[in-house]
């Protein structure tokens, strides 16, 4: 069973330059042999000049050539090949500071990091490096290091000015750095778009779908519902998550093996594990989840605990369904919900 947006859905992704459905599928114009991605900023094509295709190799061996403004072929199975030379460069180097002249000698164009990172990280390349830093001073602080240690493994030259960054960043001083525990994030490809992770010391904290919002603004929600400050960075837990999520997607894994970070009320809570106990490739209704948490009057409750879900895929929310069989509704959009429960029945493949 092939599942993908609709076109009219796609249509209005393009005119509406939706980045959610990058890497989702690619736009292509016949008139003037080019693809791009659905966020890109030149003007739409009109209607009847537009095709669609799952990934820019399936647009290229239709003839199509890459848009040299938006670079579709970037948001095609994985990060650039620049991007992935950055960030190895900032894991063994975290204390380094980034100025222009640093990233043309590393052959990175500055404007083009900027614009790649306020797209898929709603801040510059030196903003994602500094917070990356001032993660591993908080890392070395929480181990007992002292002040000026962190500082300067973090590359600030002055107390305090890594305390103001510190401050901000983590909304404590540098002194109370063992009260915060910071949810570490990064995005995951899949075959139906960007998912956002975090993940903390005790668990996975989110895991859920690129909405086509700003970045700024979705990190910042996120940050308020789950009462933690968000901040980009390596931790095992997202290598787990990343691994395992593509065992999922490649119908290899029914089962995730992640210790979970749920931040909820107890109610909630109780929904978010009925969940979990859903059978892969099944599906149940609200109905069903309210009498398994002993709260059978409590159906709406349940369907607003199932809205809460942070967690998408690993909390399987997606496998809850209307009493009449119909799919309900979905944070991540109907066809995504599809797909995963065509994907769990063994049907399931993105093709346009």
């Amino acid at each position: 069973m092939t599942i993908a947006p609709s076109r009219r859905e796609m249509l209005r992704a393009r005119r509406s330059r939706d980045s959610a459905y990058d890497g989702v599928f690619v736009v292509a114009v016949r008139t003037t042999g080019v693809f791009c991605r659905p966020s890109c900023p030149s003007r739409a094509a009109r209607t009847e000049h537009i095709e669609f295709f799952r990934d820019p190799a399936s647009a290229e061996r239709a003839g199509y050539r890459p848009c040299r403004r938006c670079r579709p072929r970037e948001s095609d199975g994985g990060a650039p090949e620049w991007l992935s030379r950055l960030l190895e460069r900032l894991r063994r180097e975290p204390g380094a500071r980034w100025s222009d002249a640093d990233l043309r000698a590393a052959g990175v164009e500055p404007s083009r990091a900027r614009r790649h990172f306020r797209r898929r990280f709603g801040m510059t390349w030196q903003q994602y490096a500094r917070r990356w830093r001032l993660l591993e001073a908080q890392t070395m602080l929480k181990r007992g290091s002292r002040l000026f240690e962190a500082g300067r493994a973090g590359g600030y030259r002055s107390d305090s000015g890594f305390r103001d960054s510190f401050s901000v960043a983590f909304g404590r001083t540098p002194r109370r750095a063992r009260e915060v525990d910071p949810v570490v994030t990064t995005l995951i490809e899949s075959p139906i778009g960007l998912l956002l992770a975090g993940a903390t010391d005790r668990g996975v904290a989110v895991l859920h779908f690129d909405e086509g919002r700003s970045r700024t603004d979705e990190l910042a929600e996120l940050s308020k519902r789950l009462g933690a400050p968000l901040l980009p960075g390596h931790h095992a837990l997202l290598d787990a998550a990343r691994r395992q999520l593509g065992e999922y997607f490649a119908g290899k894994r029914r089962l995730f093996d992640l210790p979970l970070d749920e931040r909820g009320t107890p109610f909630q809570k109780r929904v978010w594990r009925a969940l979990q106990a859903i059978p892969y490739g099944r599906t149940c209704s609200y109905a069903d989840i309210a009498r398994a948490v002993q709260s059978p009057g409590a159906v709406r409750a349940v369907g607003q605990a199932n809205h809460r879900n942070r967690i998408a895929i690993i909390i399987p929310c997606h496998r809850v369904v209307n009493a009449n069989g119909q799919l309900g509704g979905y944070g991540g959009g109907l066809w995504r919900k599809q797909y995963l429960l065509d994907l769990e029945r063994g049907v399931a493949r993105v093709e346009l």
